[in-house]
């Protein structure tokens, strides 16, 4: 909140890049006195009607009174906002503070009357919708709660955006005019009304990149070779299905064509529209490139040009000036040091990258940072049998560079809902937005597959976002828990990919084997137990079995209720009887297509033929007249077993019956065990549990608290009492562990409290390390305790460095240890592991993001590998998981409720066969990192 000392101080936070509804960008930002000739440009272009509706009357012109008012304002009582578009203005929104009685007020006023100005060619847009967001954010931050908006009847549009906004409203007519009111507090629904936004306009933006009408190739040399004449080639060669122009300054003025292709000097000598340019000069031409592109109304770019921020601090910034320079025009950036981008869709057939060849057309969407990866990702695929010359292909390709603008979130937004996309595969190296991307995995995981390789990268260089401080594996935790195939290489990428691609997801982790090889089998028998899966006793149909030996084996195994996928183990077989590479791809695939509901993988050894036979079907784009009952086409990955969703017909498109190949059973294995994870996780999304109410927490109470010590400083660390006091608020009980500076401290201490008791050094270096000899326990008597206690000082020195503390036994059990941090990047996190070497020496720690539900709980507590200790291994008595699982719920529940509670820290907590015992807790206050994801909608800051 701006003190009178500030308040005119030009609020720069408050700037922001939007993507719009048709995918273009806009710019919003502060309305400032320099902007009087902008506004009265903008209000000459705005229709009668629209001037009227905004006024109420007719308003041909802007008076010199109504200007200054509109330009001057306090950034706090009185607040302008404009949307711009190549620094013109093309919509204006402000607000007022106004009092109870409608008149002008300051603080503590907390209403403003809101009205919008949108010029009428960019009507329709979502302008006013985002400016409704940005205006509503200034707003709680300036302290007003609530908006009031008088709008004509005839005003439909008005209307439509605050009634669609989500936002909790009242609505009154009276003297012919609509008066709302609403609350701007973000709800459940203003928040899925902004995020349902954001996907649209997010895909619509790299839809306009992906399916472009016209391409221009800007730095296409006359001669072959080169970057840009590579492009020009490689577009033209795919056959793409729009206009095709190349562009060089160097150019001969009489120079028409190259090689068939539309010719110029610049982007502007184009007679018509250019969707798209692909931009291959040196990096210090490319703004004037940026310029022409804007003036013309290209809708984006993609930028092969290198020099950026891979080469340094002067890169860097080349790089953010490229970004803000193209958003200006309302451009979306691939690149820059991008390898292009490819779509096989047989109406785009755009292969604008420097791949020479167009992969085959097929259902798996690629994006990868590096064009080393981009490569690696469609070399894979083409000696798998997909890819170029193979079956299972690509849909689209997006081999991004620097990533500065267009990002990996970007492309899950439109492959959410891009039907010619079935999986998803993505080489990540680096996560800039992990709370963002874990909501948008989440969403997209829930309707298709999406597989990602993880970097321990960090944020793509010249990008200005939060850093995460969580390590790697809980970041990878955590994207497994939004529904993310986390795999740990490009070939786990890909094996994986095409099991999701070309076959339904399994019911469960039984799986039948069969084959003609006895040892192949065993090894397979073997992989399976070790990823987790329930496999049955090999069938071995021996060296002699023919193809109808394999196709009737198969049939009866997918007949078979009692297991849920099956994979063939194949080896060369000698004899005139042995089945032809063809021939046993065959009968494996009919059998397969007879029985459709179940996957089925092969193995094959030193088969040359086999995996390219089992490829061998006409294509894997939707084969028409085939259709679910509902006549929408079934993707092989929402084929969902029985007890989830009704299998698919016999008459099913026959990519669904592609039969993936790998060279190893461990492979093959470990593919399926992806996809049978990821099939519970998609059967659990569908039932996500609940956030239970508890009668006995008192969040009021923890609320003034802990605003009452926030006023002592900016980031504390509670006392023992007040740590107490505060999670007493939850329900978490601490047992109370008292100070013995003397031997006669401990005595009196363990008198109040009762024997036995335990007595600890809490000293840093040996606090929680049972091992060095810092805990005794089981002190029964007075004695026993001046024992223990002149044993530890002569072991460790004097009381005073090692605090010892006095604390009653706790019933026997197995200690736990329960933490909570708020990351600045990801936002809340709960863990929980076992205390000691299995946490600390293993890293054995699982973890969630808050809010937590009730299966996500039971689900944390037996995440970990030593989760079995918890449940009576070896004879030993089960623990209270129930309790367990009550705390972890109430811990979210704080750090949910409370965010200035940054870390909580419960160690040890023993859990007993009933019941559970907190015996150490700590708890770190701090001002609340700022909530990107309930904001208004923005694209990353430069």
């Amino acid at each position: 909140m701006q003190t009178a000392s500030d308040r005119h101080e030009y609020p720069a936070h408050w700037e922001a890049d939007v993507v719009l509804r048709d995918g273009g960008t806009a710019r919003i930002r502060p309305i400032t006195v320099d902007d009087a000739d902008r506004l009265v440009s903008f209000y000459e272009q705005v229709s009668d009607e629209s001037k009227y509706y905004r006024f109420f009357a007719p308003y041909p012109r802007l008076s010199a009174k109504d200007v200054h008012r509109f330009t001057h304002h306090d950034f706090v009582d009185r607040v302008g906002l404009a949307a711009t578009v190549g620094g013109e203005f093309i919509a204006t929104v402000r607000y007022d503070r106004i009092g109870a009685d409608g008149t002008p007020a300051s603080a503590p006023a907390d209403e403003a009357e809101v009205a919008f100005l949108v010029q009428d060619a960019h009507q329709g847009r979502g302008v006013a919708s985002a400016l409704l967001e940005h205006i509503a954010a200034v707003a709680r931050e300036r302290g007003i709660r609530r908006f009031a908006a008088e709008v004509l009847p005839a005003n439909t549009k008005m209307i439509k955006v605050f009634t669609d906004a989500g936002y909790t409203q009242k609505r009154h007519f009276e003297d012919g005019v609509v008066r709302l009111e609403f609350d701007l507090e973000p709800t459940d629904r203003s928040l899925a009304v902004q995020r349902a936004r954001e996907q649209r306009a997010e895909g619509r933006s790299v839809r306009r990149l992906l399916a472009p009408g016209s391409v221009a190739v800007i730095g296409a040399g006359r001669a072959p070779g080169g970057v840009g004449r590579s492009v020009l080639d490689n577009i033209r060669d795919a056959g793409y299905a729009g206009r095709l122009y190349a562009v060089n300054g160097a150019f001969p003025e009489d120079l028409k064509e190259l090689d068939g292709v539309p010719a110029h000097r610049s982007v502007r000598d184009i007679d018509g529209p250019v969707d798209l340019a692909v931009v291959a000069v040196p990096a210090d031409h490319v703004p004037q490139v940026v310029t022409e592109c804007g003036e013309h109304g290209v809708q984006g770019l993609v930028v092969i040009s290198a020099g950026y921020a891979e080469s340094g601090p002067e890169g860097r910034e080349r790089q953010r000036e490229l970004v803000r320079h193209a958003r200006t025009y309302g451009m979306r950036i691939i690149g820059p040091n991008a390898f292009g981008v490819i779509n096989t869709s047989e109406q785009v057939r755009l292969n604008a990258s420097l791949a020479p060849q167009m992969p085959r057309p097929g259902r798996i969407g690629l994006f990868a940072q590096s064009g080393a990866i981009g490569i690696a990702l469609l070399s894979r695929l083409h000696r798998r049998g997909g890819g170029v010359t193979g079956v299972t292909g690509v849909s689209t390709f997006v081999s991004s560079g620097n990533r500065a603008d267009v990002s990996g979130n970007d492309l899950i937004q439109y492959w959410y809902d891009d039907p010619d996309t079935d999986v998803v595969l993505m080489y990540l190296e680096s996560i800039g937005n992990p709370r963002k991307f874990t909501r948008l995995a989440r969403r997209t995981a829930a309707a298709k597959p999406l597989v990602v390789v993880q970097g321990a990268g960090s944020a793509p260089q010249g990008h200005a976002v939060r850093a995460t401080r969580l390590p790697h594996a809980t970041v990878s935790a955590l994207l497994r828990q939004a529904g993310v195939i986390r795999v740990d290489t490009i070939t786990e990428l890909v094996d994986a990919g095409l099991l999701l691609a070309r076959q339904p997801l399994p019911a469960g982790p039984r799986v039948a084997i069969l084959g003609n090889s006895e040892s192949l089998g065993l090894l397979t028998y073997d992989a399976c137990l070790a990823e987790g899966l329930r496999p049955q006793r090999p069938l071995d149909l021996t060296t002699e079995a023919s193809a109808a030996d394999f196709h009737t084996a198969l049939l009866h195994a997918l007949e078979d209720d009692s297991c849920d996928a099956v994979v063939v183990t194949a080896i060369p077989a000698i004899g005139e009887a042995s089945p032809g590479d063809a021939e046993l791809a065959e009968a494996l695939r009919s059998a397969a297509q007879a029985v459709p509901g179940k996957p089925v993988l092969v193995v094959h050894v030193e088969l040359g033929g086999l995996a390219q036979a089992l490829s061998a079907a006409a294509s894997t784009a939707p084969q028409t007249g085939s259709s679910t009952p509902s006549g929408a086409r079934l993707r092989p990955s929402q084929m969902l077993p029985p007890a989830t969703q009704t299998a698919p017909a016999a008459s099913a498109p026959a990519e669904s019956r592609l039969i993936p190949a790998y060279p190893a059973a461990e492979r093959a294995v470990r593919a399926l065990a992806e996809a049978v994870n990821y099939a519970q996780w998609r059967r659990d999304a569908a039932e996500p549990g609940r956030v239970p109410e508890y009668d006995d927490i008192d969040e009021k109470g923890a609320a003034e608290q802990i605003d009452g010590m926030l006023a002592r400083g900016q980031g504390l660390t509670l006392g023992t009492e007040e740590t107490h006091q505060l999670l007493g608020r939850y329900g978490i009980d601490v047992r109370r562990a008292v100070p013995a500076f003397t031997p006669q401290d401990a005595v009196r201490a363990a008198d109040g409290i009762g024997y036995p008791v335990a007595l600890k050094a809490t000293a840093p270096h040996l606090r929680h390390r049972a091992d060095l000899g810092g805990v005794r326990l089981d002190l029964a008597d007075e004695e026993q305790l001046r024992r223990a206690y002149t044993e530890l000082t002569e072991l460790f020195g004097e009381p005073a460095e090692l605090r010892p503390v006095v604390q009653a036994m706790a019933p026997r059990g197995v200690d736990t240890i329960v933490r909570a941090v708020i990351d600045p990047a990801a936002g809340a996190v709960v863990s929980f592991g076992l205390a000691g070497p299995a946490s600390q020496l293993l890293g054995d720690m699982a973890h969630r993001l808050v809010p937590v539900t009730d299966r996500e709980a039971a689900s944390l507590v037996r995440s970990i590998r030593t989760a079995p200790l918890l449940f009576g291994w070896r004879g030993s008595t089960p623990v209270d998981t129930p309790a367990l699982e009550e705390l972890l719920l109430r811990v979210s529940r704080l750090v949910d409720d409370h965010p200035e509670v940054v870390a909580v820290t419960l160690e040890p907590v023993v859990v007993a066969p009933r019941g559970l015992s907190v015996l150490g807790a700590s708890v770190r206050l701090a001002p609340p990192p700022a909530r990107d994801d309930l904001g208004p909608r923005t694209l990353p800051v430069y």
